[in-house]
Protein backbone atom coordinates (compact mmCIF):
# COMPACT_ATOMS: atom_id res chain seq x y z
CA UNK A 1 0.00 0.00 0.00
CA UNK A 2 2.31 2.81 -1.19
CA UNK A 3 1.19 6.10 0.34
CA UNK A 4 1.35 9.01 -2.07
CA UNK A 5 -0.06 11.79 0.14
CA UNK A 6 -1.29 12.59 3.66
CA UNK A 7 -3.32 15.57 4.82
CA UNK A 8 -5.81 16.30 7.61
CA UNK A 9 -5.81 12.67 8.72
CA UNK A 10 -6.50 11.42 5.19
CA UNK A 11 -4.10 8.88 3.70
CA UNK A 12 -4.06 8.52 -0.10
CA UNK A 13 -2.49 5.44 -1.65
CA UNK A 14 -2.31 3.26 -4.76
CA UNK A 15 -1.71 -0.46 -5.05
CA UNK A 16 0.71 -1.93 -7.57
CA UNK A 17 -1.52 -4.79 -8.65
CA UNK A 18 -4.84 -2.94 -8.79
CA UNK A 19 -7.47 -3.24 -11.50
CA UNK A 20 -8.58 -0.73 -14.15
CA UNK A 21 -9.95 1.92 -14.39
CA UNK A 22 -7.17 4.14 -12.99
CA UNK A 23 -8.01 5.05 -9.41
CA UNK A 24 -6.63 5.75 -5.97
CA UNK A 25 -7.65 4.76 -2.47
CA UNK A 26 -8.21 7.17 0.41
CA UNK A 27 -8.58 6.29 4.07
CA UNK A 28 -9.88 8.55 6.83
CA UNK A 29 -10.28 7.10 10.32
CA UNK A 30 -12.09 3.79 9.72
CA UNK A 31 -13.58 4.83 6.36
CA UNK A 32 -12.17 4.04 2.94
CA UNK A 33 -13.11 5.05 -0.59
CA UNK A 34 -11.85 4.31 -4.06
CA UNK A 35 -11.89 7.28 -6.43
CA UNK A 36 -11.60 6.96 -10.21
CA UNK A 37 -9.02 9.49 -11.40
CA UNK A 38 -10.71 10.60 -14.62
CA UNK A 39 -14.38 10.57 -13.59
CA UNK A 40 -14.30 11.17 -9.83
CA UNK A 41 -16.68 8.26 -9.31
CA UNK A 42 -16.45 7.11 -5.69
CA UNK A 43 -16.94 3.63 -4.31
CA UNK A 44 -17.30 3.37 -0.58
CA UNK A 45 -18.39 5.85 2.08
CA UNK A 46 -16.63 8.68 3.86
CA UNK A 47 -17.51 11.79 5.81
CA UNK A 48 -18.60 14.59 3.46
CA UNK A 49 -15.97 17.01 4.72
CA UNK A 50 -13.13 14.53 4.12
CA UNK A 51 -14.53 13.60 0.72
CA UNK A 52 -14.68 17.28 -0.32
CA UNK A 53 -11.01 17.65 0.63
CA UNK A 54 -10.11 14.57 -1.40
CA UNK A 55 -11.92 15.97 -4.46
CA UNK A 56 -10.21 19.35 -4.08
CA UNK A 57 -6.82 17.64 -3.77
CA UNK A 58 -7.38 15.27 -6.70
CA UNK A 59 -8.59 18.09 -8.96
CA UNK A 60 -5.27 19.88 -8.38
CA UNK A 61 -3.16 16.77 -8.96
CA UNK A 62 -4.72 14.95 -11.92
CA UNK A 63 -1.45 14.74 -13.87
CA UNK A 64 0.51 13.41 -10.89
CA UNK A 65 -2.19 10.82 -10.17
CA UNK A 66 -2.13 9.55 -13.76
CA UNK A 67 1.68 9.47 -13.69
CA UNK A 68 1.63 7.44 -10.46
CA UNK A 69 -0.97 5.07 -11.89
CA UNK A 70 1.34 4.42 -14.86
CA UNK A 71 4.35 3.98 -12.56
CA UNK A 72 2.38 1.46 -10.50
CA UNK A 73 1.52 -0.53 -13.65
CA UNK A 74 5.25 -0.66 -14.41
CA UNK A 75 6.05 -1.70 -10.81
CA UNK A 76 8.18 1.44 -10.33
CA UNK A 77 8.36 3.56 -7.15
CA UNK A 78 5.50 6.01 -6.84
CA UNK A 79 6.10 9.73 -6.48
CA UNK A 80 4.80 11.64 -3.45
CA UNK A 81 2.13 14.22 -4.20
CA UNK A 82 1.96 17.40 -2.09
CA UNK A 83 -0.82 17.49 0.49
CA UNK A 84 -3.81 19.76 0.39
CA UNK A 85 -2.67 23.17 1.62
Amino acid sequence: MPTISRFYGIVVFMNYNDHAPPHFHARYQDQEVIVEIETGIVRGAMAKRALRMIFEWSDKHQEELVRNWNLARERKPLEPIPPLA
